[in-house]
């Protein structure tokens, strides 16, 4: 299996809305309004509305569920949906949590990603299955889109 870097994806999040503690973990929403896109046919932004639901397990762990909308600079609409995984030691969790820069190779952020576009041009997209490796940064993330080719 090989593959080619696709985009990636600059997403300023909003502060973290707890939902309380489920019988899996505690369940979080984060929303976000603004960011950029980049790879090499593609650039834009995002579109206001995202949003990711997390659930955290006791250890730390957080399932993700992101689903939003980017716009490229020529118009064209692409949906995201993106599911995966942030696990790590609870000390580098503290400091993830803390807002500190964390080097993304003391921590696991994976996860696959499907697209969807109306856009003739970017129709290759809808039958493509991404996988990404995440950064969190203070106040966002980095998300580096790859296609499995």
């Amino acid at each position: 299996m090989e593959l080619r870097h696709l985009m990636t994806i600059r997403i300023a999040v909003n502060p973290v809305e707890s939902f309380g503690r489920f019988p899996f973990g505690e369940r979080r929403l984060i929303t976000f309004d603004e960011g950029t896109f980049e790879g090499a046919d593609l650039r834009g932004t995002l579109l206001p509305g995202g949003v990711d639901w997390q659930l955290v397990a006791p250890d730390g762990t957080l399932e993700i569920r992101a689903h939003y909308a980017l716009r490229t600079d020529r118009g064209e609409s692409i949906e995201v949906v993106s599911e995966g995984v942030r696990a790590a030691p609870p000390e580098v969790l503290a400091r993830l949590a803390a807002g500190e820069q964390v080097d993304p190779d003391e921590y696991y952020f994976r996860t696959h990603i499907r697209l969807s576009t109306d856009s003739e041009r970017l129709d290759r997209l809808n039958r493509v299955l991404g996988v990404a490796r995440g950064e969190r940064a203070p106040g966002g993330v980095a998300i580096h889109v790859h296609e499995v080719l």
